[in-house]
């Protein structure tokens, strides 16, 4: 079963506060900053796969407007 998106993301957070507190050995850092650097690949994946799709709608129903995503 694939990971979802939001559980990519609470991984990469998770792997985040692991390393910022500097408690792991240098053998686990470079495990979980490969690992973090995967997930965060996938991530921004998606995001680029979601984008197309909506872009595709848009043009479809004859409404694309591109506009800057702003969180």
């Amino acid at each position: 079963m694939a990971i979802t998106f939001d559980k990519k993301l609470e991984r990469l957070e998770e792997i985040v506060k692991i390393l910022e507190s500097g408690d792991v050995n240098l053998a686990e850092v470079n495990k979980l900053f490969s690992e973090g650097v995967d997930l965060a690949k996938s991530c921004f994946s998606e995001l680029n796969d979601s984008k197309g799709k909506i872009t595709i709608l848009q043009q479809e129903i004859g409404e694309l407007v591109e506009k800057p995503f702003v969180e």
